[in-house]
């Protein structure tokens, strides 16, 4: 190949986009956890309609939480999704968006709250667990798979695990049903250099076993768009993003900066970007999620963000060097 040859395949490669890649709105889901899931049914309505009207893949909701562990008077619906709550908004969704729950491992009843997906509203289950929760996350997985669901396995808090501990958990998730095993950067931690490592030991193993790999990244070094985009020259086919990436603490990938790069022509921006305009950036005093310095310090010292969102909560909050002395001396 010569010269102008290659020039004219990167620009090809550039310019077009891959049809198979499937996009994950998770704001309400992720930014819950923000405000204890009470986000009100003008602003859940808001935030379907523009996914609709985007041609966003999918739509999660928020959560599968056990109301034995968590009480309903502490939280709103959307930590609990019931039926009834989801179908107030949505109706029966008779669109192409398809909605998703998450349940966390040890902290969702699911034979009781998944119902048959027939009976469903809900098209996918994301099930989340931590390292040691693996065979309650697998017994999860199947039970959601035998009544009908998509299934997606998150592994959380990668960063902190053992690597045999990890390849260990991987074999197991690409020799289950599910259909995706997603890379979660829970800390935003992650460099490019890692995700590149770690995308290619999820795709080394979950591809031959049939399985898509998906990326869920948060902005705490402000690299959640820099390492999906890692993530998508890997081969990852399920990108995760969230409204002016509303999340836990420094949020998440932003979803108008992931739609806007990917230049697939089924997407829509400017009806995500009335959503923000109009429902979410006036949430912003309140819930003060996005990048902050507290948040970036978690990330450098691969920790979980509660410190931040607790000092930031704090009359101490702006005293960074503080926060700095006091998340280094528990080290």
């Amino acid at each position: 190949m010569n010269m102008m040859e290659a020039k004219e395949s990167r620009a090809r490669h550039w310019l077009s986009y891959r049809s198979e890649l499937k996009v994950l709105d998770c704001t309400l889901r992720d930014g819950g956890l923000m405000n204890d899931h009470s986000f009100d049914d003008d602003i859940v309505q808001a935030i379907y309609q523009a996914n609709v009207a985007a041609g966003v893949d999918y739509m999660e909701m928020g959560y599968k939480a056990d109301k034995k562990v968590f009480a309903p008077t502490d939280f709103g619906p959307w930590k609990f999704c019931d039926e009834d709550d989801v179908r107030q908004v949505v109706g029966d969704n008779d669109t192409e968006l398809k909605l998703s729950v998450m349940a966390d491992a040890g902290r969702t009843d699911y034979h009781h709250d998944i119902l048959p997906a027939e009976q469903s509203v809900f098209d996918m289950v994301r099930v989340a667990t931590y390292i040691h929760q693996v065979p309650a996350a697998m017994d999860i997985a199947q039970d959601a798979l035998d009544k009908g669901y998509e299934v997606t396995l998150n592994l959380m808090a990668v960063s902190t695990i053992q690597e045999w501990e990890l390849d260990e958990a991987l074999d197991i998730f690409a020799e289950s049903g599910a259909q995706a095993i997603y890379l979660s950067d829970s800390f935003g931690t992650f460099y490019a250099e890692q995700v590149e490592y770690l995308m290619r030991k999820y795709l080394r193993l979950a591809v031959p076993r049939g399985k898509v790999v998906g990326m869920h990244a948060h902005n705490n070094q402000q690299l959640a768009f820099a390492n999906t985009i890692e993530a998508i020259i890997q081969g990852a086919n399920m990108l995760d993003g969230s409204m002016a990436g509303l999340g836990r603490g420094a949020g998440n990938c932003p979803l108008e900066l992931l739609l806007g790069f990917l230049h697939n022509p089924r997407y829509h921006l400017r009806p995500v970007l009335k959503c923000i305009q109009d429902y979410i950036e006036p949430l912003r005093q309140e819930l003060r999620w996005g990048f902050d310095i507290p948040y970036m310090i978690t990330g450098v010292l691969n920790q979980h963000p509660r410190p931040a969102m607790q000092f930031n909560a704090s009359e101490d909050r702006g005293n960074y060097v503080k926060f700095l002395d006091m998340m280094v001396e528990e080290e």
